[in-house]
């Protein structure tokens, strides 16, 4: 019965992981969904600096703090290890669905693309951006990644095998390809509010200090010499570039 119970829990969390991912693509640039990045009434711009700001850091200290080994070792103990992925994916998609629900519209104009073509251009660029994440996902193991894997290996009172490492498609262009598609994604739109310029900005920082500082650590002491191997052979966020090399 505590088999089943994890199954379907870890079945739920990845519904609900797979209802925030869609709802973004939607949500940032305020497409199909009842409420996009510009929908609502604008608050004063105080308020919505300090509330949306508010709402991103949320995300950022759940996402980085779970994500840590120390605080996995910790967390496993007392959610198990079956189910710890699950409630990762989980609680990250709910403070996802909590910035979507929260945000305050900052509607003001930063910039307008007024050529059709071009607009067009930055719409498939846009959606391009959310095809390279989730194929990303493929090229590793998307099912270990939102803990499907772990649920079903216990299931089977399998042990789940720690991930192996691996250099597919896109990671021999860059080491984050994942983060990647999302800073295309923030930043390619055709008309760019004061709103979504933050969203994507904040992100983008944020992205940038958690791969380099947080991220890369914790996989050079896990992988050692094959991860600063790879750290020199391929470009951390940009492909065929130097920059953010290590």
């Amino acid at each position: 019965m505590k088999k089943i119970s994890i199954l379907i829990y870890g079945i739920l969390a990845y519904i609900v992981f797979l209802v925030s991912f869609l709802y973004a693509i939607g949500f940032v640039n305020n497409l199909w969904v009842p409420k996009g990045i510009d929908s609502g009434v604008n608050t004063d711009l105080m308020t919505a600096l300090v509330t949306n700001v508010s709402l991103l850091s949320l995300f950022a200290i759940q996402h980085s703090v779970m994500a840590r080994p120390a605080f996995k070792n910790w967390w496993v103990k007392i959610i198990g290890k079956p189910a710890e992925r699950s409630t990762y994916i989980l609680l990250t998609s709910l403070a996802l669905l909590l910035i979507f629900w929260k945000w305050q519209p900052m509607t003001d104009t930063v910039w307008a693309i007024e050529n059709s073509t071009i607009a067009m251009g930055m719409q498939v660029l846009y959606f391009l951006g959310w095809l390279i994440v989730l194929l990303s996902t493929f090229m590793i193991s998307h099912f270990e990644l939102f803990g499907l894997t772990q649920i079903i290996d216990n299931l089977k009172n399998r042990v789940s095998k720690s991930p192996s490492f691996q250099v597919n498609y896109f990671y021999g262009l860059t080491r984050h390809p994942i983060m990647l598609g999302f800073i295309i994604a923030f930043w390619a739109t055709p008309t760019m509010t004061t709103g979504h310029l933050l969203f994507a900005a904040v992100t983008t920082v944020y992205i940038l200090v958690a791969v380099k500082f947080l991220e890369e650590r914790d996989l050079k002491k896990a992988l050692g010499d094959t991860y600063v191997s790879y750290q020199k052979k391929v470009p951390m966020l940009i492909p065929f570039t130097k920059l953010f090399k290590q």
